[in-house]
């Protein structure tokens, strides 16, 4: 069975849904604004006659009608960066600041790890970790190309993540871009469609609990913890956010993004979920021509560090 006809009860407009996954996805990049302004990157683009159409809802992404992002001189000095429109929302719900400690538990190859230190003026730490020794090196290879000093990159399962070798104990905020049945990728990989197997959906959803778990114990009281994947599976998505809720002191946020999305699912085969889980945000492609994606927003519990003059730390 194709897996995308399982969520066409998700769906508003199923034929839609499906013409969109069929169709390929557009190339965009990122422009790394530590480098270059988004303008002095049209400038270049314009230079070096690179087409290119500004993504209407973020001034720092460029769709390439042409694809091929690295095929031009300010990918390679790193001014821009090929990343998908829908991967730069878990980077805006985490809303890192510049003097934070930040883990990205699944970082390689890096896209978002290079987002958050960006937004962060390359100020404090980001912990980028992933449990693939092999990936790492594309992650290294991203951050040293776009100019990013502040990352530690560890190479540690991340459901039993150790902050020893930090000089740290907890974040102030953690990503959580999880590994997943990556079903919301079918526009620019279609074999996901063709390999995905409802056992590997089971499996994966343990892995994914295991990780946010984690990712909320080495997070500060009242810190930020941000869940994302690109896949359309309540499994995957809902579920796992009911679980760590039931499991972990912390609580789903509301969080505005700036696409079109719709709300999380409570129901889906039998299972019911947190109400809370509503407060997540589904993309579908059909919306805005982008690829599918979840991301859900989580502020951890417990009683907050309290400065001096009794602001929050």
């Amino acid at each position: 069975m194709n897996p995308l006809e399982r969520y066409e009860p998700l769906v508003d407009d199923a034929a839609a849904f499906r013409a969109a996954c069929d169709r390929p996805l557009p190339s965009v990049v990122r422009v790394n604004e530590m480098a270059a302004s988004p303008a002095r990157v049209r400038e270049a683009f314009d230079d070096e006659g690179v087409a290119y159409e500004p993504v209407d809802w973020n001034d720092g992404l460029f769709r390439l009608p042409d694809g091929n992002p690295g095929g031009n001189w300010p990918y390679v000095h790193g001014w821009t960066h090929g990343q998908e429109e829908v991967s730069v929302l878990p980077g805006l719900a985490l809303d890192p600041q510049p003097g934070e400690r930040v883990w990205d538990a699944c970082a390689a190859p890096g896209s978002k790890t290079t987002q958050i230190a960006d937004a962060m003026d390359d100020e404090g730490t980001v912990v980028a970790n992933d449990n693939n020794l092999g990936r790492l090196s594309a992650l290294r290879h991203n951050a040293e190309r776009l100019g990013i000093t502040n990352a530690i990159v560890t190479n540690q399962d991340a459901r039993n993540f150790s902050t020893k070798p930090l000089a740290f104990d907890e974040f102030d905020r953690a990503l959580v871009d999880a590994p997943c049945s990556c079903e919301g990728t079918c526009r620019k990989n279609p074999d996901v469609v063709d390999q995905w197997t409802l056992d590997h959906v089971h499996a994966v959803a343990g892995i994914q609990k295991g990780i946010l778990a984690r990712a909320v114990q080495a997070t500060r009281p009242g810190g930020t913890v941000v869940y994302s994947t690109c896949t359309f599976a309540p499994e995957e998505n809902e579920a796992v956010l009911d679980h760590v809720l039931a499991a972990e002191d912390c609580e789903v946020v509301e969080f505005e993004l700036p696409l079109d999305t719709v709300p999380g699912v409570t129901e889906w085969e039998g299972e019911t979920y947190d109400e809370s889980v509503t407060r997540a945000h589904r993309v579908y492609p059909h919306h805005n021509d982008t690829g599918g994606f979840f991301c859900a927003k989580l502020r951890v519990g417990g009683d907050e560090a309290v400065d001096a003059e009794g602001v929050a730390a």
